[in-house]
């Protein structure tokens, strides 16, 4: 596990120095809408990630027959959200302050994600065998999908899309930005998930997918509204 210790703090460097560089090149009235929510923002967003992150990971480690403490990020994603959406509307906050987080958390994803797979089997990320040329052993002599990639480079090709809207200051992404990547994010992780050996709830579909489905309905609605 200390490859993926290593890859998180990466990932947590990328996404600091990305926030900062953002900050400084397009999105410091982005921030200063957070720093005027005051230190409760801060709060309830690391509040609301951890007991996501990490209740959520435990729950579907327990629901696919492996007793032990999980973290998972799509649930810090959902838990951050709804602890921000409840702050939010006790202080009164309208519109999205999320654009500022986009860079950060797609560089966590894009990084985080190679530690995932550089960690093997003992990461419960891996994904189901698979005939196609690209699969990978990860030790145990079965070709499996490399699902942590497929992330990694699903995000990577979003956060370049959205450097390049934020940079030619898109009114559209400005204003819509965070729940553009919830979309997206949820989206693909939705079908990544299928090809996850966890243990389903409803039909096919295991606790992530429904947590997915969870951010797709939030971000088109808060897209429509």
């Amino acid at each position: 596990m200390a490859i993926h210790t290593v890859f998180d703090f990466l990932a947590s460097l990328s996404a600091l120095t990305l926030s900062v560089l953002c900050y400084r090149w397009r999105l410091r009235p982005q921030f200063n809408r957070i720093d005027q929510a005051g230190l409760g923002y801060g709060l309830s967003l690391v509040a609301g990630a951890a007991l996501g992150g990490y209740g959520l990971g435990t729950l579907n480690l327990w629901a696919s027959g492996v007793p032990t403490v999980g973290r998972s990020i799509v649930g810090a994603l959902a838990g951050a959200i709804l602890a921000i959406e409840i702050f939010k509307h006790w202080r009164g906050i309208n519109g999205s302050t999320g654009l500022i987080f986009v860079p950060a958390f797609s560089a966590t994803v894009i990084v985080g994600r190679w530690g995932c797979f550089l960690a093997g089997l003992s990461d419960e990320t891996y994904g189901k065998p698979t005939s196609l040329p690209w699969g990978v052993d990860l030790g145990d002599g079965i070709i499996r999908h490399p699902v942590q990639l497929y992330e990694s480079f699903s995000m990577a090709a979003f956060l370049a899309l959205a450097l390049l809207l934020i940079g030619t200051r898109n009114n559209w992404f400005m204003r819509n930005g965070f729940y553009a990547l919830v979309l997206f994010y949820a989206g693909q992780r939705f079908l990544w998930e299928f090809l996850k050996p966890y243990g389903t709830l409803l039909g096919p579909l295991n606790l992530f997918h429904l947590v997915c489905a969870g951010l797709i309905a939030y971000a088109l609605v808060m897209l429509w509204g």
